[in-house]
């Protein structure tokens, strides 16, 4: 059942999108209470319904004064082929719900589902893409792809990688996402990172020491979170600055993939891997997979795009039962690592910690859905004095 405020709140972000791109600027008002939220890769009305959960919704539609809410990226494509036209529509009144909020209340960080709109898609058409998104989706046949007709199709689509990004990966484009996306990177409102704390930071897929030093970072100051996120984000505006057409790169950060270089890479791609098949893969930067072993010690980087059973797939640990919903963390000297549900004791400074948000936004049980307390470290509970709602 939904509630009065997730209902203001849906008001609020369909009459957000029809807008048109913009940003609220920051206010500059303290808040007592942040919080980072997984991958919101699930319909709007849902995503509210965590939020209003937590009790962090007001009665205007709005996050309550009092929070910051930071979310950690990719906020497109899911769902099935029939649900395309829905989860486009859904996709794009979250970013501009979100955009509605204070620049420093509503962070937004970006994921590479988000930068594929200014990345592989850069130059595609509603037209142009609804026409490849036909042919692609019966070369792909659900992952049995027709190898011969594949090459053919990046022969007349040389911008992308594989069939798959048309027909499943970034399959719900339209040409007002890229619009969006591109005003909300312009208007530096798309961030890389966030420091939420001394030595937290907050990001999509996480950083190593590889690529901190890309970006000309000491490896003295790997573990100050307001740096590193300093040093992330100037990148972007000054690729941002720099690009004026075609595909957007990040120099040492992202690469957008085509039909000559393969998928896209970068830390918006990238996953911790200890699976020997990828050893080759982790050696250079930009990459798809990267040694946990080589996380800055000494910092704890929240992120998403990683799901409990590809973790356990690409870090070779038993495959248990998967735990959709609930937080998760890696913590490595450099040399062992530890993965588990929950979150960490207080990290050693000879540790680097990840801590693991996607939790299947859109499969889990609402109820089981986790959101991270950026101030306690631990999973969210209700605000007290607010009244969380039922789930819709």
């Amino acid at each position: 059942m939904s509630t009065p405020r997730i209902e203001a709140a849906l008001a609020l972000a369909t009459s957000a999108a029809h807008q048109g791109p913009h940003s609220t600027p920051p206010d500059g008002r303290p808040r007592r209470h942040h919080f980072a939220i997984g991958d919101p890769q699930a319909d709007i009305t849902r995503f509210l319904a965590v939020l209003d959960r937590h009790g962090l919704l007001g009665a205007d539609g709005l996050l309550i004064p009092d929070v910051q809410l930071i979310s950690v990226g990719d906020h497109f494509d899911w769902g099935r082929s029939t649900e395309r036209d829905t989860v486009a529509t859904s996709a794009l009144r979250l970013i501009a719900w979100m955009a509605a909020h204070p620049a420093d209340q509503a962070v937004l960080l970006l994921g590479n589902h988000d930068l594929g709109r200014v990345g592989e898609l850069a130059g595609f058409t509603d037209a142009r893409f609804a026409t490849a998104q036909v042919e692609a989706d019966g070369i792909y046949q659900g992952g049995d792809v027709d190898e011969a007709r594949e090459r053919d199709f990046l022969a007349r689509h040389p911008e992308l990688p594989n069939v798959e990004l048309v027909a499943r990966d970034f399959g719900t484009f339209r040409e007002e996402q890229r619009r969006w996306v591109d005003y909300l990177l312009r208007a530096r409102r798309f961030r890389v990172a966030h420091a939420a704390a001394e030595r937290m930071i907050v990001l999509h897929a996480g950083v190593t020491r590889e690529d901190l030093h890309a970006v000309g970072l000491s490896e003295s100051l790997h573990s100050h979170a307001s740096t590193v996120a300093e040093i992330l984000n100037q990148a972007l505006d000054s690729a941002v600055a720099a690009w004026t057409r075609g595909p957007l790169h990040i120099p040492g950060l992202y690469r957008p993939g085509d039909a000559t270089y393969g998928e896209g890479r970068g830390i918006f791609y990238h996953r911790p891997s200890l699976s020997p098949e990828d050893t080759l893969h982790r050696d250079a930067t930009p990459r798809r997979r990267f040694d946990p072993r080589r996380l800055p010690l000494g910092l704890t980087q929240v992120v998403g795009h990683t799901r409990d059973k590809r973790c356990r797939e690409l870090l070779v640990l038993p495959h248990d039962t998967p735990h959709d919903g609930v937080l998760r963390y890696l913590v490595t000297n450099g040399t062992t690592i530890d993965y588990r549900p929950g979150t960490p004791r207080a990290s050693h400074p000879g540790e680097a910690v990840l801590l693991f948000t996607d939790g299947g936004m859109r499969e889990s049980p609402l109820e089981a859905f986790q959101m991270l307390d950026l101030d306690t470290r631990g999973p969210a509970r209700p605000l007290q004095g607010a009244a969380p709602g039922e789930a819709p």
